[in-house]
């Protein structure tokens, strides 16, 4: 509605149907959404945080403490909300962990930036504030990095302890280590010479490592046995059973050949009539067909492979000639499936058999086996010399069970992954966050006129999370916070004094509530996650702090 010329009423311009909020009152919606969404998942930050149980539209149950998961299955109708959720979804695809942080930090920014609306600082004046303490942060977490060895088992274990410690799976925290190490480990191959030879680079994509985990590490759930059970194969497995009973189920060191075509007569695109009057036709007809086969069949034999997996059909004709020729055949493999085998084994994907080439042939394999898990045939390629692909097997009681255990796992991989890609850690335990915060507020001093309001703001806000670790430990949070506060200002007063650049790795031992020492406890962050977070959880509060015009409703619908 805007008011008209003077001495007319005034006059609608938007359909009188949908909703406007604007200015302060858009802005003060805004933080009360973003509020709402971090504080679903506040609880499930830290080793202390609780499980939240989530029914889907089909009726399914999730139940999980994983901050995407949660926000991806509830359902919300308010803008800001949904683009609070979009962060989660947007960190977990880049990084993998941190989904919890950067919501509960994203909406803490927005909470201290409230009473800076309510006294009329303009929004622009603290996305100005906010940007400086971001460049401040970043250049704190860089002094406070320490350089890791990929290859240093002991420290990697250690990292992945503080990913893996807050989920469900920490009663079996070695295990997932080891497996998460493992598996991403396995599937980390050097990329060629387009990396410049003296290490790194500034461009952040331009990795001398590729670590592939969504194509190459595939987890298979198991349901059944025990998590102890759950094992990282030197090779990979599949659910299929061979084609022909007679076949062999157990080859020591077997030649493996992939195909991509079906081993069957090839049937016309087009619906095809051939109308034959003579008897001896039919039979040269059937001959034909079954010579096509055969062929292929002597193609393929002509190599001596022991197993031959194929994409397509496999006819009864063709499994006869191979049974004879004591090949294993599998069919209907799927495409990702073959290219962890081509991986695993060392063989290539051959289009045509006639085209077939003994350079074709995997020989990476160590053993062949059949094995019966539960009341399923599962063929095992295992004990491969160099895989560059595995299957990760997981076992458990329920399917809950085994889909809660597979996002921990993936997280802690991701984790690992972004190590060897930046092999820089971080103090794990809201250390990271106190030390940003506390060079913060110094820093805030020196910063002049309005901004510096919103750039302290940032310093408080980075005091949520070793908040939420205390309160999720049941600990008293301001005696805790304060304490953990001024051991951090202390070595901040003496680092200034000494002049030289002194760590604080104080934090809080997320399971007993107590202050510790992160480089004894032993848990570290991987640098790439935290900055991540820092950055995301800013630039959003940034973006929807400037949104000051907010218009809902539906368009009429066509008649």
């Amino acid at each position: 509605m805007m008011q008209g010329p003077p001495g007319y009423g005034p006059v609608m311009v938007l359909n009188s149907k949908q909703q406007r909020q604007t200015g302060r009152q858009a802005q003060l919606s805004n933080i009360t959404a973003a509020r709402a969404v971090s504080d679903i998942i506040r609880t499930t930050l830290g080793p202390r945080s609780m499980l939240k149980m989530l029914l889907d539209p089909m009726g399914g149950i999730v139940i999980t403490n994983d901050g995407n998961c949660i926000l991806r299955e509830v359902d919300v109708s308010h803008p800001t909300a949904k683009s609070m959720i979009e962060l989660s979804r947007a960190q977990d695809e880049e990084v993998g962990d941190g989904t919890t942080s950067v919501i509960i930090l994203a909406g803490e920014m927005l909470i201290l930036a409230e009473p800076c609306i309510t006294d009329n600082l303009h929004p622009t004046v603290i996305v100005q504030g906010y940007n400086k303490a971001l460049q401040c942060a970043l250049d704190i977490c860089e002094e406070l990095a320490l350089d890791v060895d990929v290859n240093d088992t002991e420290q990697m274990m250690k990292l992945v302890q503080s990913s893996i410690g807050t989920k469900f799976s920490s009663r079996w925290n070695d295990k997932m280590v080891q497996m998460a190490l493992q598996a991403v480990l396995t599937v980390a191959r050097e990329k060629g010479s387009s990396t410049p030879s003296n290490g790194t680079s500034s461009n952040p994509y331009n990795h001398k490592v590729e670590v592939d985990i969504k194509r190459y590490a595939k987890v298979e759930k198991i349901p059944g046995g025990e998590i102890n059970d759950s094992t990282v194969l030197k090779g990979v497995m599949f659910n299929k059973d061979t084609t022909h009973s007679k076949m062999r189920r157990k080859i020591e060191n077997p030649r493996i050949l992939l195909l991509d075509c079906p081993l069957e007569y090839k049937k016309g695109e087009s619906q095809t009539n051939v109308e034959i009057t003579n008897t001896e036709d039919w039979n040269t007809m059937l001959r034909m067909e079954e010579e096509y086969v055969e062929n292929m069949c002597m193609e393929i034999i002509a190599f001596q492979p022991d197993i031959v997996i194929t994409e397509k059909g496999v006819s009864d004709l063709a499994q006869h000639y191979l049974a004879k020729a004591n090949i294993t055949a599998f069919r209907r493999l799927r495409k990702t499936d073959n290219n962890r085998v081509a991986r695993a084994t060392g063989a290539t994907i051959v289009s045509r058999t006639d085209e077939i080439q003994e350079s074709d042939i995997g020989t990476g394999c160590g053993l062949f086996e059949m094995r019966k898990i539960s009341d399923e045939w599962f063929c095992f390629l295992d004990e491969c010399k160099d895989p560059k692909a595995c299957t990760i097997i997981l076992r458990g009681g329920s399917k809950d069970v085994l889909n809660e255990i597979e996002r921990n796992l993936h997280d802690a991989m991701e984790v690992v992954r972004n190590v060897v890609y930046d092999p820089k850690l971080l103090p794990g335990g809201g250390a990271t966050e106190m030390a940003v915060s506390m060079g913060l507020r110094r820093a805030g001093l020196k910063v002049e006129g309005v901004q510096q309001r919103p750039f302290l703001a940032v310093g408080e806000a980075m005091e949520v999370i070793p908040r939420t670790l205390a309160q999720n430990c049941g600990v008293s949070v301001i005696r805790t916070v304060t304490q953990l506060r001024a051991k951090h200002a202390a070595a901040y007063d003496e680092a200034e004094k000494s002049g030289d650049k002194k760590k604080c790795n104080w934090g809080i031992n997320g399971t007993s509530g107590e202050l510790v020492d992160m480089d004894s406890y032993g848990i570290w962050e991987p640098f790439s996650v935290k900055v991540q977070t820092i950055k995301t959880a800013i630039e959003s509060a940034c973006m929807i702090l400037r949104i000051d015009d907010i218009v809902s409703g539906s368009k009429k619908s066509i008649q």
